[in-house]
């Protein structure tokens, strides 16, 4: 998706019991199916969402319930520490606490380059192309930037991605394009790098200056999404944001060394081949699942199919999704993912993968938008790190297709209720979706993007006061 976001995790919690009050989740959205009590999905919260300006630089991107602030900084174009310009685009993140600092590596995903100058910064993978990492290291007390540089050059389209157990940050290209010069139905001309995209990078949270970027060419080279591992046995769950796309997963030769190689395998549903996931789903259906080899992860055809990898799956009868986006995994091993367009109404789904062997698991249809007044289109999810309370990140901008204009950060209560917290009123902006949200290991600050306006926001308050109230409503 140019404008996608992603999953991060902050959170060792389970959605509340195991399936985040899932028993509640469903009555309801049986409910308003039925066409009652429609109201009853919504929770208040601390009540109407007030236009707030940014303590630190008196500029107005959000409206936030009383009782809450924000700092803005990393802003598009600003100088950073390093001499380079911030890039634009600001997309997935997330935050790591190094000895005593608190970092953030942040996505850009960018598009166009084709030029060797177009690289952010220095020790770039492709100097052609202008996408990449920066890290921002920030006071952790008063929230303000300390320091920032690039973190990873010459990548393409860096959409999301996710953070690892061993202090990493996994930087996902949602491209395919390479060397090849390709024409798509409009007209347009697309390719011309010097080198094929398309794969996924690790950048070190303890890095100081670019790394040297390797692509982890096992893990796959489809249209990337967001990457979630399972800390116990470091396998690294993928999402595809495409459509037809496919749920993968990545089996390491060695735990936390991800470039020694690999089995890339993608989810197929049991007995019921190339089953379709995108409409016509009942909330709370479990499926049986299994996982199937993908023999080429590297094709060459990718250049100019970027189903190349899909299609490997489909023919051993892979299951078929709707943009899969965010991503989250549990401690117990359970993995949310998002569907953003997926749905009767294409208002978005929360999907859940619990594994029940080495090789083989459930699917179960947590949630489906009933209506896309209060869930439109979930991209980028976070957990708070000590309530079971699910931040959601929209990505509403598809007014065309049935969308709103609006863009919220909303709540997803352990009961299966729906508040808003934050939206988007930047002027010229209401449509610029929201990226990148991640918490501090604290829980005290959750930090996200806003991507068109290209601005890092760190959101602070009276969290106790609002989880105490959306439990009570």
């Amino acid at each position: 998706m140019i404008n996608r976001r992603f999953f991060l995790k902050s959170s060792s919690l389970a959605l509340s019991g195991s399936l985040l009050a899932f028993s509640g989740f469903q009555n309801r959205i049986n409910a308003i199916l039925s066409g009652k009590d429609r109201e009853k999905l919504r929770a208040d919260g601390l009540g109407e969402l007030i236009p707030t300006p940014a303590k630190n630089t008196g500029e107005t991107f959000l409206a936030l319930p009383k009782g809450f602030q924000y700092n803005a900084f990393g802003k598009v174009k600003s100088r950073m520490s390093d001499g380079n310009i911030t890039p634009p685009s600001h997309d997935g993140m997330a935050a790591f606490n190094l000895r005593n600092e608190l970092r953030l590596i942040r996505n850009h995903e960018v598009t166009g380059g084709r030029i060797p100058t177009s690289a952010i910064g220095q020790n770039p993978y492709d100097e052609s192309a202008p996408g990449g990492t920066t890290t921002l290291i920030v006071n952790p007390k008063t929230r303000e930037l300390i320091k920032d540089f690039v973190s990873l050059s010459g990548t393409l389209i860096n959409c999301a991605g996710g953070p690892t157990p061993w202090g990493s940050w996994i930087s996902c290209e949602e491209t395919t394009l390479g060397k090849t010069v390709i024409t798509t139905p409009q007209g347009k001309k697309q390719g011309g790098f010097l080198k094929p995209h398309g794969y996924c990078f690790e950048v070190f949270a303890s890095a100081n200056a670019p790394v040297t970027p390797t692509p982890i060419k096992a893990m796959g080279r489809f249209v990337h999404e967001a990457i979630a591992v399972d800390a116990k046995s470091g396998i690294v769950y993928l999402t595809e944001d495409n459509n037809p796309a496919g749920f993968y997963r990545f089996l390491p030769k060695k735990y936390g060394k991800l470039l020694e190689g690999g089995t890339l395998q993608i989810l197929k549903v049991k007995n019921a081949d190339n089953y379709d996931t995108r409409k016509g789903q009942k909330v709370g259906k479990t499926l049986p699942a299994s996982w199937v080899n993908i023999d080429n992860p590297d094709p060459e055809e990718a250049d100019v199919d970027e189903h190349a990898v899909f299609n490997q799956g489909a023919k051993k009868g892979a299951a078929i999704f709707a943009r899969l986006e965010g991503i989250y995994a549990e401690k117990s091993g359970k993995i949310y993912f998002v569907s953003t367009s997926g749905g009767n109404n294409g208002g978005g789904q929360i999907w859940l993968y619990t594994p029940t062997s080495k090789d083989e698991g459930t699917l179960t249809l947590l949630f489906e938008s009933p209506d896309r007044e209060l869930l439109d289109m979930p991209d980028n999810i976070c957990l708070h790190p000590t309530k079971n309370f699910l931040f959601i990140c929209e990505d509403s901008d598809y007014i065309g297709n049935g969308g709103t204009i609006d863009n919220f950060i909303r709540i997803l209560t352990p009961d299966g209720r729906i508040a808003d917290f934050a939206k988007n009123i930047t002027p010229n902006f209401l449509n610029s979706e929201f990226a990148g949200s991640t918490f501090s290991k604290d829980g005290d600050t959750l930090f996200v993007n806003i991507q068109s306006v290209g601005v890092t926001l760190a959101i602070w308050g009276d969290w106790q006061s609002l989880f105490s109230k959306l439990m009570n409503d």
